[in-house]
């Protein structure tokens, strides 16, 4: 730390590939590939399965309601026995699931049942990774702007290729090769945090209460305005626009373009959240999140494109803005967070504000198809567009929000 202040006094960045933050990317790399990939194996292969877009819901819905009721637990023993042995026990847990439903998709027809069981322990995984994520990053970089660039540009590679070479992978191999290969992800996550040397972090008190753990992560998140003014409009988006984007728009796209066609566009929202990634490495605008919230408003192109049958060409360009609009957002986000709230409350912190923005995810995933079966899809999605921009609206209004200054 202290090399790092005297650079900062010679006017120069600190060293972002050091030992620990490689593998650290590494780790995170590998097994954000192995995430791009599911999206399109969980849609293409229950929809095979021929559970259809309902199915599909069902199967998301049942891994994101365990991560939304249980990462406040995540958070809170994260802060209490280290976010890395955390997150290198979740790892493990993930590599017994995604085997367990690769084994069932390559050995026959799996029950929709046992993929709701098994996606739901992943997610309960997952609610003890997720905080940790966070927390990571100020302990290994001393440069949190651009080490979570860095990072979104890894999850941007892993978007380009993965969908794709999920989509491949699925028509040629099925379903259970992707979450075999996801199971393998896992586990080089697991060896590379097991390898770091990460800073002494502040840790709960022995002895005290749950409750009370709980109760102080409380605190602290309602104390900051910019923070749960964000997380209240998240809650909004994930019920009438991320919950529902998957799954009905993986349906439409797979009918009017073909099965393959979904895998691509994902493809896109890699090739712009890299352009994100890159554009969020260097500009450091002073109100992070009212800038951030700007550019959001790209971001709801993706369902507008998907709910209006553009064609294919236009279609990529969409989801391509989306996923740098998404990119540059999620940078300005995380850094916001990492450097505004103390490390010793960090991983609750972040099981609040990472909670409050997916527990409404399970409820759209779930009512999509349903809804899409009374409304029709397109008409969900162009409702999920204007309540995009109505949400930005709403963020901009609020001078916490507006008017946050970066670190």
């Amino acid at each position: 730390m202290a090399q790092a202040v005297q650079t900062a006094a010679k006017g120069q960045r600190p060293a972002l590939w050091t030992r620990d933050f490689s593998l650290y990317f590494v780790g995170r790399a590998v097994s954000i590939l192995g995430d791009a990939m599911l999206p399109v194996a969980v849609s293409l292969g229950v929809l095979g399965a021929g559970y259809g877009p309902t199915g599909v819901g069902f199967v998301l819905a049942a891994w994101m309601a365990p991560l939304a009721t249980l990462i406040l637990f995540g958070g809170v023993f994260a802060d209490r026995f280290t976010a890395r042995r955390m997150m290198i026990g979740a790892d493990l847990v993930r590599v017994v699931t995604q085997s367990a439903i690769a084994i069932s998709f390559l050995t026959g027809t799996p029950s929709l049942l046992l993929l709701i069981v098994l996606s739901a322990l992943s997610g309960a995984a997952a609610a003890m990774f997720q905080p940790g994520v966070s927390s990571m990053v100020p302990q290994i970089s001393d440069d949190v702007q651009r080490a979570n660039a860095t990072l979104r540009v890894a999850d941007a590679i892993a978007q380009l290729f993965g969908p794709a070479l999920s989509g491949v992978l699925v028509v040629f191999g099925g379903a259970g090769v992707v979450y075999g290969v996801n199971a393998g992800t896992f586990a080089v996550s697991a060896v590379c945090i097991l390898s770091l040397r990460v800073r002494p972090a502040a840790s709960i008190a022995a002895g005290s209460s749950m409750i009370r753990n709980l109760r102080e992560g409380w605190d602290e998140f309602r104390s900051r305005t910019w923070m749960w003014g964000v997380i209240l409009v998240w809650a909004v988006y994930g019920v009438v626009i991320f919950g529902p984007l998957v799954p009905l728009g993986s349906a439409l796209i797979t009918e009017d373009l073909g099965r393959s066609a979904y895998g691509w566009m994902m493809s896109a929202v890699g090739a712009g959240t890299i352009l994100g990634g890159l554009v969020a490495m260097y500009v450091r605008p002073s109100r992070p999140l009212a800038t951030g919230a700007v550019v959001m408003i790209v971001y709801f192109m993706e369902p507008l494109v998907i709910a209006t049958r553009m064609p294919a060409g236009v279609m990529a360009a969409g989801f391509a803005l989306a996923g740098a609009a998404w990119a540059f957002w999620s940078v300005m986000w995380a850094t916001s967070i990492q450097t505004k709230v103390a490390p010793d409350v960090l991983n609750r912190v972040t099981a609040y504000e990472v909670g409050g923005s997916v527990l409404s995810m399970p409820i759209g995933q779930a009512l999509s198809g349903p809804v899409s079966e009374r409304v029709g899809a397109d008409h969900v999605l162009l409702f999920g567009f204007g309540v995009g921009l109505a949400g930005i609206a709403v963020l901009l209004s609020v001078p916490a929000i507006r008017n946050l200054r970066r670190a």
